[in-house]
């Protein structure tokens, strides 16, 4: 690692530098607010409450965003402009250029509203930094910042920190890409101790100046190679939120990309390096010895010993090794803001996954059905895959330009039968054709065959798919195995969510009665 005193991004004006505070001379800054969604909404209404010009562009002339386009104007915004005409280029600010872009984290840097600021050069933050440059206001705590991303498993890992820092007594919340969005939480009149704070590589592009207590990349796979234009520049977009950390740098010691990461990250000095690993953990790492979560970075007598944090079975009744991962780089960055051990503890015992996460539905009749919905790339499928021996696999959706080749050839062998969810399921399909060719796989009536032409009449709704998906797998698995909808693919093609996804599986599981009749071993 190498140290620096933080940087200010390319491009930015003098103005701009110096409004690193809440109270700082906000006032008559003009700013273009793209996009009205959560993330959108809450940048416009706090830079109102700053005293900026506002203009709020999106692309979505809907009626929920024509309501809070009402609000928006009702509290202070100069204009709110709705419809595809007007994100297709830079609008004016009072008849001039802005200072100033805030994007919501989706918009994509070849966006043509975008793309213009870029040519003309005005400086573009996301709500993250945004958030960061108010979080200091006269008069209320400031809250340190830990900060987490990943390809996999940041929200479990963001719920797990909060939770650890609720259990040590500090005021703390989750926020980011997850739960509140971060400027309201900032607006909050009593203030946080910390905030546990979920950054996706879409958010951590636009942020330039944060500088966190601790940080983690839990992971790296190919993920939004649509957005990012390169894996490349994906993995250069995770790798700076580690870019002013101040205390530790949580990296993973079983994917050495993290690793390297930390090693090139510009850092405040004495900031340290703390790895965290399913194995026996070396000096200066969080690990596993026999069934103990334990540290052995943050205790004086780390050369020959480590502080017993909680046990395995902690963490709930099905414990994949990626849950034990995430349970210690959450304990990294709580111990490295200096909780005790209990706090650990205490925090793994309080805390509850969120819904289609490894969730257990039913295990009935010698099957276990986990909904996993949320692995929505090839590595979460993996991960989820990785935990059963013999699995009944429902799959697939909108693939986002991965391949799903290493993903099969590596778990073909746990494949009792795969079912194939998702209005194009050729990408999987052909790698199950591939590096499984011996692995039953039933593909619904409606979908498309893989050669162009439509297998037969249109997919149906994302709730009946899904029913006829529980339906075939009851009927493949047999005693011992374990259905698991883990789609390693995105929902929107035939649901409006992954939790959409996961709701009609947990549905078409309860509509059996609870119980998924199984084939019997001949």
């Amino acid at each position: 690692m190498s140290a620096a005193n933080g940087h200010t991004p390319l491009r930015e004006t003098p103005r701009l530098k110096g409004l690193t505070t809440w109270d700082a001379d906000w006032a008559g800054l003009r700013v273009v607010v793209a996009g009205i969604g959560a993330s959108g909404f809450s940048a416009a209404d706090t830079l109102v409450e700053l005293g900026a010009v506002v203009v709020v562009v999106d692309a979505g002339a809907t009626e929920e965003n024509e309501a809070k386009a009402d609000t928006l104007r009702i509290v202070g915004a100069r204009d709110v402009l709705l419809g595809a005409e007007h994100a297709a280029a830079l609008p004016l600010v009072d008849g001039d250029l802005p200072d100033l872009v805030v994007t919501s984290p989706g918009w994509r840097p070849t966006q043509p509203l975008l793309a213009d600021a870029a040519r003309a050069g005005v400086p573009i933050w996301g709500d993250v930094e945004l958030a960061w440059r108010v979080r200091i206001r006269e008069g209320r705590p400031t809250a340190e910042w830990l900060t987490i991303t990943g390809t996999n498993g940041k929200t479990t890992t963001v719920g797990l920190t909060e939770s650890m820092l609720l259990a040590g007594g500090k005021r703390a919340v989750a926020a980011g890409n997850v739960g509140t969005p971060i400027l309201d939480v900032i607006r909050d009149p009593q203030g946080y101790d910390f905030l546990a704070v979920e950054l996706s590589s879409f958010q951590l592009h636009w942020a330039h100046s944060v500088s966190p207590l601790a940080s983690v990349c839990l992971n790296v796979a190919e993920d939004h190679v649509d957005w990012h234009g390169s894996y490349e520049a994906y993995l250069a977009a995770k790798a700076s939120v580690y870019e002013r950390t101040r205390i530790a740098c949580v990296y993973n010691v079983e994917q050495r990309e993290t690793e390297a990461m930390v090693e090139e990250a510009d850092v405040v000095e004495g900031c340290r390096a703390v790895g965290f690993t399913t194995g026996m953990p070396s000096v200066s790492m969080m690990g596993v010895v026999e069934d103990l979560l334990v540290d052995r970075a943050f205790i004086e007598q780390r050369k020959d010993s480590a502080a017993e944090l909680a046990s395995i079975s902690e963490l709930g009744e099905v414990v994949p090794r990626h849950l034990v991962a995430n349970a210690l780089a959450a304990a990294a960055l709580v111990r490295a803001a200096g909780l005790p051990p209990a706090a650990v503890r205490d925090g793994i015992r309080a805390f509850r996954p969120g819904d289609h996460r490894i969730q257990v539905v039913a295990n009935e009749d010698g099957v276990l059905w986990i909904n996993d919905s949320k692995a929505t790339n090839p590595h979460a499928a993996s991960a989820s895959l990785a935990s059963f021996s013999s699995v009944v696999w429902i799959a697939g959706g909108l693939s986002k330009g991965v391949s799903y080749d290493d993903l099969v050839r590596d778990h073909a062998r746990r494949l009792r039968a795969v079912v194939l969810l998702g209005e194009d399921p050729a990408p999987l399909q052909g790698a199950l054709a591939r590096h499984a060719p011996d692995v039953p796989v039933s593909l619904h009536p409606g979908a498309r065959t893989g050669d162009g032409h439509d297998g037969g009449p249109d997919p149906a709704t994302g709730d009946a798919l899904m029913q006829w998906a529980v339906d075939e797998a009851a009927r493949l698995a047999r005693d011992g195995d374990t259905v698991l909808m883990a789609p390693a693919a995105a929902s929107m093609d035939q649901f409006s969510s992954y939790a959409h996804r996961g709701a009609a599986f947990m549905a078409a599981v309860g509509a059996r009665g609870g119980q998924a009749p199984t084939a019997k071993e001949s």
